[in-house]
Order: C-alpha cells, then sequence, then structure tokens
C-alpha cells in the first residue's frame, strides 16, 4: 500500500511542491494534519491545484502563521494527538516545516512519525548548510525509529552535498526536484517523471 509522509530539514524549502508532485505520480489524496496560517493559499490548496488529488481535510485549521503549538494556543484550541491519525488507504501526509516542529509543548512531529510508522520521505534543499541539517534530521527520526524510505533533494544540482548525506547517513537517495519556473500541474508532473523513478515509491 502506498503510504508516506513527507517532512523537511527546514521550513520554506518547497516541501509542499515536492508532496504535490509525488501525490498526483502516485494518484494518492493528500493529507496536511495541521495547518497553521490562513491568510494565503493553504498547503491542502497548493496539492489540489497543483497535483489535482482528492485532499483529506485538515485536522485543524488554526489562523495564525506559526509553529503549530503556539497557533493552537493562540487560537484557543487544544491539539489531540488522538484526532491526528492518518485515515486509512493509499496517503501522503505533509508535516509542518521540519521534523521536530512541536505539535504541542510536549509533542513534536516526529513523535507522531514514530507512532504511525508511515515510511517517511525527508526533502532537504540543496543550498549551503543542507548536510548538518539533513543529518540531524535523519538522527532525529532514526533515534525515535522512525521508517525512513529515502531522502529528495530540492533546488539546484549540489552533488557532493547530496551524496554524502546519503552516504553517511545510510539513506536512499531519491532524485532530486529542480526549481520549476513556470510552476503548473503539467511541468511539475514533467520534472517529477524526469527526476524520480516511480518504482522507487511503490
Amino acid at each position: 500500500m502506498t503510504r508516506f509522509v513527507v517532512t523537511g530539514t527546514d521550513t520554506g524549502i518547497g516541501k509542499t511542491v515536492f508532496a504535490a508532485a509525488l501525490a498526483g505520480a502516485l494518484g494518492a489524496p493528500y493529507w496536511k494534519p495541521v495547518q497553521a496560517g490562513l491568510d494565503e493559499e493553504t498547503d491542502s490548496e497548493t496539492v489540489a491545484r497543483l497535483a489535482g488529488v482528492a485532499v483529506v481535510p485538515e485536522a485543524y485549521r488554526l489562523a495564525t502563521p506559526a509553529s503549530p503549538h503556539l497557533a493552537a494556543q493562540i487560537d484557543g484550541v487544544t491539539i489531540d494527538s488522538d484526532q491526528l491519525m492518518p485515515p486509512p488507504g493509499p496517503i501522503v501526509v505533509e508535516g509542518a516545516g521540519g521534523a521536530l516542529v512541536p505539535l504541542t509543548r510536549t509533542l513534536l512531529y516526529a513523535d507522531m512519525f514514530a507512532r504511525w510508522q508511515i515510511p517517511v520521505i525527508i526533502c532537504a534543499r540543496t543550498a549551503l548548510g543542507t548536510i548538518n541539517h539533513s543529518l540531524l534530521t535523519i538522527e532525529a527520526l532514526k533515534s525515535r525509529d522512525v521508517p525512513i524510505h529515502g531522502l529528495a533533494f530540492l533546488g539546484d544540482a549540489v552533488e557532493d552535498s547530496e551524496a554524502i548525506i546519503a552516504e553517511i547517513a545510510g539513506v536512499r537517495r531519491l532524485g532530486r526536484l529542480p526549481i520549476i519556473d513556470p510552476l503548473t500541474p503539467e511541468s511539475l508532473a514533467a520534472a517529477f517523471a524526469e527526476n524520480f523513478n516511480l518504482a522507487d515509491f511503490q
């Protein structure tokens, strides 16, 4: 069964675009458990626009654009981890920001990943600093026995950085999604097909 969690080494690196590409290629529904910030296009709306897949409604929609723990506090909402269990069947689940982003003051996304036991794809930017951020993310997930499916790099090619992260961590390099301009459903699908092997996700 095709079930993946998409997390990242940082926020604003293109994780949602990759999640859209993956969901579209697999024809799998998409789910963002917690959306923090509603003023601009949400991640679910972005994926629906770019991938045209079914989108499972968020468990929590928070108005404040901040870490979920703080957004919930400001909005007067209590996040219940029991409401964050992924639906059955094929699914692409996207976390918020990085793997150690707090959902509450005592619960991190990585803790939920460990509970779910769904293979995680780590999105890593290729810019300077990615080696450290990527290896720290991998260590944090491994320490919680989270299954890691592989690494998806985002941005311009930096061969040595991509190679050494996979080599040191012992994690599979799945491919790299380049910067896409203009970003349309067609250009995204084409870029994913050119740079990733769909068989690696099935």
